[in-house]
């Protein structure tokens, strides 16, 4: 037997359904993207973000070696933790080799204003940047350059942080705090 509604009541459903699912779902297992299309829209589409794509420069410095294997990764983003991370620059052909300067597109959620950059290195050739350019998107794009000139360190994120630092006097003290000066 067939209730005469029942086929309306469960189109209804099916979005909040869906919703719920997705709500219950590991985060691992809903932003797995890696390439940087998907790691743009995953990156945006989550948190209500824009996704923007950044033009990334990499001069690579004269006493790195000739040619690199290393895998070199970069982080970025702004003093609102808007982050945007490259897990592997493309190092195959000419890229990152000795005195040269290679372009690359990198896309994550937007920000506002580039403050720091770090740089992982993973190999054995000893790959050394000289300075690392982001180029924000958009009309009058801002440009954020990080200088380095030395090797860097095997397996370690390494880098610049020019944000600006929250000033103490713009933190509340909470009533319960223990450790807050008395006022008087």
């Amino acid at each position: 037997m067939e209730f005469p509604g029942a086929a309306v009541a469960a189109r209804r459903l099916a979005p909040l359904v869906l919703a719920v699912l997705l709500l219950l779902a590991p985060p691992s297992s809903v932003a797995l993207a890696r390439d940087s299309r998907t790691a743009a829209a995953a990156a945006a589409g989550g948190s209500g973000r824009r996704a923007c794509t950044y033009t990334l420069k990499v001069k690579t410095s004269c006493a790195s070696p000739r040619r690199t294997s290393d895998a070199v990764s970069v982080a970025f983003g702004d003093a609102y933790r808007n982050e945007v991370q490259a897990p592997r620059l493309p190092s195959g052909g000419n890229a990152l080799e000795r005195c040269a300067t290679d372009t690359f597109r990198v896309a994550g959620p937007c920000g506002y204003g580039v403050c720091y950059l770090n740089l992982r290195r993973d190999g054995r050739d000893g790959w050394a940047p000289e300075w690392v350019q982001v180029l924000e998107p958009g009309p009058g794009a801002a440009k954020a350059t990080f200088y380095f000139g030395d090797p860097l360190p095997d397996g370690i994120w390494y880098g610049h942080d020019r944000c600006p630092k929250a000033a103490a006097t713009t933190e509340v003290p909470r009533a319960n705090n223990s450790s807050a000066s008395p006022q008087g």
